[in-house]
């Protein structure tokens, strides 16, 4: 079992790390009225990092979820606005399990943006084919993707076509969509057991998330330290007073936590597919309240600065909400997680 980085994710670390800080300009999306970052994601594409996980032989890079975490929490403590949850983990990972080699390697090299619609559709055979109705509420990424994967009880297809109505949230740095279908023509992906890739989807999801949120707290607490060490506040650095300095070890703890289960459950990915169900539940369960709390932290410790416009801190509060009921409420994910753990031998 691998718990730390070895040398090839800690290079690749470093390199997104400096990608981001370079290229990464979120405030072009939140201010500027775009919907992604549209520069940042080709220059991700160029890196081989929007196919990261998907095999070689359709495209991809062929690397490993764990490797695919570490750029997850890099492009968490940025904020940056991309759509690689949507098209490199949720649709990619659908694809991959579905074996597709028709749509798969172009959202693999970044050229087209996929989503994933899990409920609300229904498919229909007609007249030798298959088509779509219904209507897909909160499709991530849905407002900009130019494929749209979608499951119903019938399985799942894949569709270019479809109404899409851009919905207005919580983060302004990730979109989400509502999509209808109407008689909308769709290519059904053939697999033996849907409903499997479902879960396998769901958890690989989860892991991926909580790597996101994983670098949220990291940078939150980072942001924290920094500010504590500079703010003064009659006569001393906010960072020697005893209230500040429990909330900041607090937090150091959190991120450690957090950064722990993560390993574990993106080891279980790569090499463990028995474990990775209670793994990615445990992962999810814990980061995505524990984020949201840091995030609270930071905009409480930030003062009145934090709730500033100008200032992310307020970005980081609204990420860290919106991811903490993207795949569920906080009760749910316990909830699965009690199911998980009923299935332990």
């Amino acid at each position: 079992m691998q718990l730390v980085l070895d040398d090839e994710q800690r290079q690749l670390r470093s390199a997104v790390r400096e990608l981001l800080a370079d290229h990464s300009d979120v405030r072009s999306v939140v201010d500027g009225g775009a919907r992604y970052d549209r520069g940042l994601w080709r220059r991700m594409a160029d890196l081989g990092l929007t196919g990261l996980v998907v095999p070689e032989e359709l495209g991809g890079a062929g690397a490993g979820h764990a490797d695919r975490c570490v750029v997850l929490e890099e492009l968490g403590r940025a904020l940056a606005a991309v759509p690689f949850l949507a098209s490199a983990v949720l649709a990619a990972d659908v694809l991959t399990a579905l074996g597709d080699t028709e749509v798969l390697p172009a959202l693999a090299a970044g050229e087209k943006i996929g989503a994933v619609a899990l409920s609300g559709v229904t498919a229909t055979e007609r007249d030798g084919g298959w088509v779509l109705d219904g209507c897909a509420p909160f499709v991530l990424s849905g407002d900009v993707a130019e494929v749209f994967v979608v499951h119903t009880p019938a399985g799942w297809f894949v569709t270019a076509e479809g109404r899409r109505r851009a919905l207005t949230t919580l983060d302004p740095t990730r979109g989400q969509a509502k999509l209808e279908f109407s008689a909308t023509p769709a290519r059904r992906l053939e697999h033996a057991d849907p409903g499997a890739v479902l879960e396998r989807v769901r958890d690989l999801a989860a892991v991926a998330l909580a790597a996101e949120q994983a670098g949220g707290i990291a940078q939150v607490l980072d942001t924290i330290v920094g500010y504590a060490k500079v703010r003064v506040q009659f006569g001393r650095a906010i960072g020697s007073y005893q209230a500040v300095k429990h909330a900041c070890a607090e937090l150091y703890s959190t991120s450690e936590r957090a950064g722990s289960l993560l390993r574990y459950a993106a080891w279980a990915a790569d090499h463990d597919p028995d474990a990775l169900p209670l793994a990615a539940a445990t992962a999810q369960a814990f980061t995505g309240p524990a984020y949201f709390q840091a995030a609270a932290t930071g905009l409480q410790l930030h003062g009145g600065i934090g709730y500033t416009w100008e200032h992310d801190a307020h970005l980081y509060y609204k990420r860290a909400k919106s991811s903490e009921l993207l795949f569920g409420t906080p009760g749910e994910q316990w909830a699965r997680l009690a199911d998980r753990l009923d299935r332990v031998p």
